[in-house]
């Protein structure tokens, strides 16, 4: 959100493959390994004017399609390829799970689209699971360094590979910081306003009003990478500058290359 990622294990004498997404190695004497995430020869994100290419497992397939399912309702129209047909629960794909997404974002305003997201996240918690965090995790350096820890391999199916970086937090140096190389749902969708309103703002607003433990996200529009900071409170969205942020003007289909700011972030 070291870089964690997750591995398909060929099991001696199966055909069976499994992904984990805790361990970086995971060793069966006479198995074979099977990188389970980023699909370049590299390992590495691609550079940036080019998608990346990720070979998914189950793990992320499970994720997105749960997330994709519950966002489906508030979702318009489906395209006409899906139209009429019921998808189970491994149907999803990234791109259809980008496309739920945009079609929530379509006809609502930037609020409207935040609250969205907030009752999606809130539907995934069993009951009182907001409380429950509280208890466990009050807002110290530990609660932010171990959720930053976690980030990593439980994020890595909605943003890519991450690692977990040192920042300062009140004039106090911690592991509460993710730097996420380059982020795949802002990859994928190539909207401003998806980024912003779709992840960034009402993730901040969840684990801080929520959780009670303050997030600030900092996406790098540049580049696509992000920096995601525990412990510390974001600012207001008006003194952020992502509120400042123009279209992506040549990847965005709904991109109004005219405005100087991206609409979606205007309403």
């Amino acid at each position: 959100m070291a870089v964690l990622s997750y591995q398909v294990v060929q099991f001696p004498n199966t055909n069976i493959h499994r992904c984990s997404p805790l361990k970086r190695h995971i060793h069966y004497p006479g198995g074979s390994f099977i990188r389970c995430g980023i699909a370049e020869p590299s390992g590495q994100p691609a550079p940036m004017g080019q998608k990346t290419k990720y070979n998914d497992g189950v793990f992320e397939k499970v994720f997105m399609s749960l997330f994709a399912r519950k966002m489906e309702k508030f979702s318009g129209k489906p395209d006409k390829e899906t139209e009429g047909k019921k998808k189970g629960l491994f149907d999803y794909d990234y791109d259809s799970f980008v496309d739920v997404s945009r079609r929530v974002m379509q006809g609502r305003n930037r609020i409207q689209q935040q609250e969205v997201v907030r009752e999606v996240l809130l539907s995934m918690l069993p009951p009182g699971a907001p409380e429950q965090f509280r208890k466990l995790f009050p807002p110290t350096k530990w609660a932010a360094e171990f959720n930053a820890a976690l980030t990593v391999p439980f994020f890595h199916w909605l943003v890519g590979p991450s690692e977990v970086i040192e920042v300062e937090v009140n004039g106090v140096k911690q592991r509460s910081g993710v730097h996420i190389k380059k982020c795949r749902y802002l990859e994928n969708s190539g909207c401003v306003g998806m980024c912003v309103n779709m992840c960034k703002i009402p993730t901040q607003d969840f684990f801080t009003n929520e959780f009670g433990l303050p997030l600030t996200m900092i996406p790098n529009f540049e580049d696509m990478s992000c920096e995601m900071v525990y412990g510390q409170p974001p600012p207001p969205f008006e003194e952020d500058p992502v509120a400042k942020q123009p279209c992506f003007a040549d990847v965005c289909s709904v991109a109004n290359p005219n405005a100087s700011i991206c609409p979606k972030l205007q309403v």
